[in-house]
């Protein structure tokens, strides 16, 4: 066996972050059958998360940040309900999880443990009664802001709102720490970032970002953060969005947005996790690429509008490699250090993914990237889901008034 093998059987993979729920919403009116395998529209499915090696994965439970915020509340209760029904309907691949110990007694039994993370701080509706109450749904974690901010905390992709985070954005996540919700830094401004950290009284997460130092995307994390997160103890699982990982992704997206503004193109459908709109950037780039992002969905059958096909011929986008991935991964190492680094590939919530990474079951190629750079068996095991346990337990422990419920698998 490889060392690759002997860490994935030691400690599979457990993702930070993965948009199933709303592609299911978008693509298939929530029905969760036949995921079992052969779902090209998709980039998950539970014969490819087998084959990736994937033994635990935080579902986001993502809806548009600009919904109003009562709207938003709903629609993230019909995403949570999407989890429970996926697991239900595949008992013997999938786990509902609630804490580490969940996670760990889930792929002891052979199961892939399902964890909730709301991706975005308008699902809460600015109520810590609402916080409390997904707590008790089983919600693991909250990403304070998406794309917009909130009326508590400026996002990385809107205009600067109340400097990071106000009196009411500190109370909430020291609220998400005393019932024990995992505070997510990704999607934040920076000054958010280091307003949390500097409140913070248990280890927080980034569920998936990379390191801005190795490409300078707002959506990354500085060096500074990742010190800061190092001394809280939390970790950066880095994303696999190629905008993210690739500065020559990102300066095509940049070239496509302008020549979609210039062609007065309307944005992309509102449907999509990633898909921008007016004044909104997405994880996939900002509103040009909405063309691309269209043509490269897997398996659409959506062609780009035909004025903007000429400017995509004559400037095809450039792919990310593996090897730009594990240079993020490294770069958090070398940062924050091996405990505090992991893996959140943020798949079918963008529109394709980098080189040999293209959808689940391709996790062990970037193991394999970094043994051949070095990596030992017990830090490759350390960042497929060593330290986000090590993170979810120490925030359980932190925790003085524990909201999960009991998990039904024990």
């Amino acid at each position: 066996m490889t060392v690759v093998d002997l860490a994935l059987q030691a400690m599979p993979v457990i993702d930070g972050h993965n948009d199933l729920p709303m592609a299911l919403r978008a693509r298939a009116g929530y029905r969760v059958s036949g995921l079992a395998a052969d779902r090209p529209e998709f980039h998950t499915d539970i014969a490819r998360l087998r084959a990736g090696g994937v033994g635990g994965q935080f579902w986001s439970v993502y809806v548009p940040s600009d919904l109003s915020e009562p709207e938003a509340v709903v629609a993230t209760m019909e995403q949570i309900d999407a989890v429970y029904r996926l697991a239900a309907a595949y008992p013997r691949d999938l786990a509902i999880a609630y804490s580490a110990d969940d996670v760990e007694a889930a792929i002891g039994g052979g199961r892939i443990a399902s964890l909730i993370g709301i991706e975005g701080g308008h699902s809460l509706a600015t109520s810590l009664g609402v916080l409390r109450a997904f707590a008790r749904l089983g919600v693991r974690y909250v990403t304070l802001t998406h794309n917009h901010n909130t009326s508590w905390a400026d996002s990385a992709t809107d205009e600067p709102g109340v400097g990071g985070l106000d009196d009411e954005g500190r109370a909430i996540v020291a609220e998400m720490q005393r019932i024990g919700v995992l505070v997510d830094l990704s999607h934040v401004a920076a000054t958010t970032m280091h307003a949390a950290l500097d409140v913070a009284t248990a280890p927080v997460i980034f569920s998936h970002s990379s390191a801005h130092a190795v490409n300078g995307h707002r959506r990354n994390a500085a060096d500074d953060v990742l010190v800061k997160l190092r001394d809280n103890g939390g970790v950066c699982m880095v994303t696999f969005v190629p905008p993210f990982i690739s500065a020559e992704v990102a300066a095509w997206a940049t070239a496509a947005d302008a020549e979609w503004a210039r062609l007065g193109l309307p944005p992309a459908p509102s449907w999509w996790p990633a898909a921008p709109r007016p004044g909104q950037h997405g994880d996939v780039a900002p509103p040009a690429t909405a063309g691309s992002f269209l043509s490269a969905l897997p398996g659409s059958d959506v062609a780009p509008p035909e004025q903007f096909r000429p400017w995509l011929a004559a400037n095809p986008r450039p792919e990310a490699t593996i090897a730009q991935v594990a240079d993020h991964v490294e770069h958090v190492r070398d940062v924050a250090g091996v405990e505090h680094v992991g893996i959140g590939g943020d798949y079918d919530g963008c529109d394709r993914l980098p080189t040999g990474l293209e959808d689940v079951s391709g996790y062990p190629r970037l193991l394999a990237e970094l043994a051949s750079r070095g990596w030992s068996q017990a830090d490759l095991e350390r960042l497929t889901g060593r330290n986000i346990l090590r993170v979810l337990r120490a925030a359980e422990q932190a925790a003085p008034e524990p909201l999960w419920p009991r998990s039904p698998a024990r």
